[in-house]
């Protein structure tokens, strides 16, 4: 079962952000399916937050996609280099977002080796948000698309973890953010070996 688009309009985006761990997100491009359930995420708690691409209510052509009604992908490239896959959240007008940074892989993983040019699976075949989303196939393409589309989706399995297993520390990458770089807005699964950025 998809989880249902009202699951994305909370408004406390950390609390979501904590909550997609264990939650499943499957990718459907070109017909080849591919999945995984979530360990590591880091919300942007949207205009207030100097982190965030909508800090300040910054209304771009790339940021137009936060504002919408939660339950999209938002999807940008990082660097030149790298997509990045987001989860829009919240209400319209408030643009919240979760990035995906690691998943432990399921479903598809000889398409996700193919498309990583990878031999044999390792941690880093999903480790890292730039690594999420060429593994799942995921571009600016389908940017905006409804986590309700058939490409891109996401399921409740019954998949829990205990808050003693859940770390929650600073971003990655965000200095910039003067106080809000500490806020403790990374959150991962202890010990899970796709995890990005373990904190040691």
């Amino acid at each position: 079962m998809k989880l249902p688009e009202s699951y994305y309009h909370s408004d406390d985006v950390a609390g979501l952000s904590k909550d997609l761990l264990g939650k499943y997100i499957y990718t459907c491009i070109d017909g080849l399916k591919t999945g995984g359930y979530i360990v590591e995420t880091e919300a942007y708690n949207g205009i207030v937050d100097k982190a965030s691409h909508a800090y300040g209510n910054r209304k771009t052509p790339r940021t137009q996609t936060m504002f919408m009604p939660g339950g999209i992908a938002y999807v940008y490239l990082c660097y030149g280099i790298h997509e990045m896959f987001n989860i829009v959240t919240s209400a319209e007008g408030q643009p919240h977002a979760i990035l995906i940074r690691a998943i432990n892989p399921t479903e598809g993983v000889d398409i996700m080796l193919h498309r990583r040019n990878m031999l044999t699976v390792k941690p880093n075949i999903t480790s890292g948000p730039g690594s999420v989303a060429k593994a799942l196939g995921i571009s600016r393409k389908i940017n905006a698309f409804s986590l309700q589309s058939n490409e891109i989706w996401l399921e409740d399995d019954g998949l829990t973890f205990p808050d003693e297993i859940i770390a929650s520390v600073p971003r990655i990458g965000v200095s910039y953010a003067a106080e809000d770089a500490l806020l403790p807005y990374r959150f991962y699964v202890k010990g899970n070996p796709y995890v990005s950025k373990p904190n040691k």
